[in-house]
């Protein structure tokens, strides 16, 4: 008797800790129910482990466990279960058992369309097996994933040129270095490249290939509109929806010109409509855009303490979820806009969650078990370098008690950050950033007052569940 195969893809924005987290519980829970299985995973190094098409052939099911685009397209004809990456994580039993008992929606074409069963057990064609917010949010993920390189790599050049002075790049300056100016030319390619590339990969999610070029040039109309990362979202929709209303109008011309459709007719219609519609809307979002800036820098002068209460709550709500991204995203487009400190309060609020749950171990270890107190220590390193997931197996275990807890740590951490007018110009990297950071010192001093305090509540919660524990037994 042959053995029940599996095939899965993983993939997070970021791609650095959820996606490899959703492959290492699939592949235990794959284990444990006795069936095969190959997890394909889309991190920021690319595709690893790649399925092959003898991988997808001889497969009895699918579990797409992502949250950006995996090329669900390659698995037609197939029993999909398609979820988010942190279900992935958290329900991993209960998906391997999903696809063993035959449960998921059957691939029937391109564009996300899928075939199910009316009560009449016809075929019926649908755009897609999940909500429309959650289409979106994959859409805007595939973007932001794609986007994140750009910016870090030229946020980081960019904060390395001013180790030779603020103004060490203008030529007319007397601190003015070659060496500081071809760093900060560098890296303001790779910074303006933020918005084109976001748009490019939002419409490639939609439309696939055909999508990609109009999503670019409407990213750079965007861009030269002065229209920022909201007028890149907008171009990416735009163009991604508008190739599949494209492929729609031009479905009935004959198979032969498919080749002509793809390289001519998608790309110069698409490219001329988008086009056109961004440069008739960047005056408007351009306001929008410029107004938002302000409010937010404006709120960050006036009342830091509202502002990293909202910004902490949302990173450790979630950790890498919904939430999470859109406190980063938001962080990573006033970066490109120039603004540093609001990505100060980010990087602080999501670096404590994994040192709360370390502290805690530390100060409260014989209340937790060894995997539990491993994990913490382990959790000192990936909050150092700002890997937020880390937290999530103590969160999940006991949600009520730990995000809260880590809510708290992480806004304490964020409101000191902006109380102490911290500066952080890379979106990512933790303390290896810190050579950069304007007032490092005083940032490193606001993260561990906010993840000592979180991790000794956390401990202390921990006692007093297990002294209760104790009396009830």
């Amino acid at each position: 008797m042959s053995t029940f195969k599996i095939i899965a893809a993983t993939g997070c924005p970021t791609g650095i800790a959820h996606t490899y987290m959703a492959q290492e519980a699939l592949e235990q829970a794959a284990k444990k129910a006795g069936v095969e299985i190959k997890v394909e995973t889309h991190g920021q190094v690319g595709v690893e482990n790649a399925l092959s098409d003898l991988d997808i052939q001889t497969a009895d099911a699918v579990i797409i466990a992502a949250d950006k685009d995996v090329h669900a397209e390659r698995f037609k004809g197939k029993k999909i279960i398609d979820v988010s990456v942190g279900k992935g994580i958290k329900e991993a039993d209960k998906l391997i058992q999903d696809a063993i008992n035959g449960k998921g929606t059957i691939k029937a074409g391109k564009n996300n369309q899928t075939a199910e069963t009316n009560s009449q057990g016809e075929s019926v064609l649908t755009t897609s097996n999940t909500s429309i917010g959650r289409q979106i949010y994959k859409h805007l993920m595939n973007g932001v994933s794609h986007m994140l390189p750009f910016v870090v790599s030229g946020g980081v050049l960019i904060a390395l040129s001013f180790l030779w002075g603020i103004y060490s790049a203008d030529p007319t300056n007397a601190e003015y270095n070659e060496i500081a100016a071809t760093l900060n030319n560098i890296g303001g390619f790779a910074m303006g490249m933020m918005v084109p590339i976001l748009s490019a990969y939002i419409a490639e999610s939609i439309a696939q290939r055909p999508g990609l070029v109009v999503g670019f040039v409407g990213g750079l109309i965007a861009n030269a509109g002065g229209t920022g990362f909201l007028g890149g979202i907008v171009s990416g929709f735009l163009g991604g929806f508008i190739i599949l209303l494209l492929s729609k109008l031009l479905k009935g011309m004959p198979k032969a010109l498919d080749g002509l459709k793809a390289i001519f007719l998608y790309p110069v219609i698409g490219v001329a409509i988008t086009g056109t519609i961004m440069v008739l809307v960047s005056h408007p979002m351009e306001a929008i855009n410029t107004g938002m800036m302000d409010f937010l820098a404006g709120f960050q002068d006036s009342n830091p303490i509202i502002l990293g209460l909202i910004v902490g709550c949302m990173s450790a709500f979630d950790m890498g979820g919904p939430i999470n991204k859109a406190a980063y995203v938001t962080g990573t487009a006033l970066l490109a806009e120039g603004n540093t400190y609001f990505m100060a309060g980010v990087s602080a609020a999501c670096i404590a969650p994994p040192l709360i749950t370390g502290f805690a171990v530390l100060f409260f270890g014989k209340y937790f078990d060894k995997e539990e107190r491993n994990s913490g220590m382990v959790n000192f390193i990936l909050g150092s370098t700002h890997i937020t997931e880390g937290a999530i197996p103590f969160a999940a275990k006991d949600p009520l008690h730990v995000l809260p807890t880590l809510m708290l740590g992480s806004s304490i951490a964020a409101v000191l950050t902006y109380m102490f007018k911290v500066q952080v110009p890379a979106p990512h990297g933790g303390f290896l950033v810190l050579p950069v950071v304007t007032n490092g010192f005083l940032w490193v001093i606001a993260i561990l007052i906010g993840s000592i305090i979180g991790g000794v509540l956390l401990g202390l919660l921990r006692k007093h569940s297990a002294q209760k524990t104790s009396v009830t037994v």
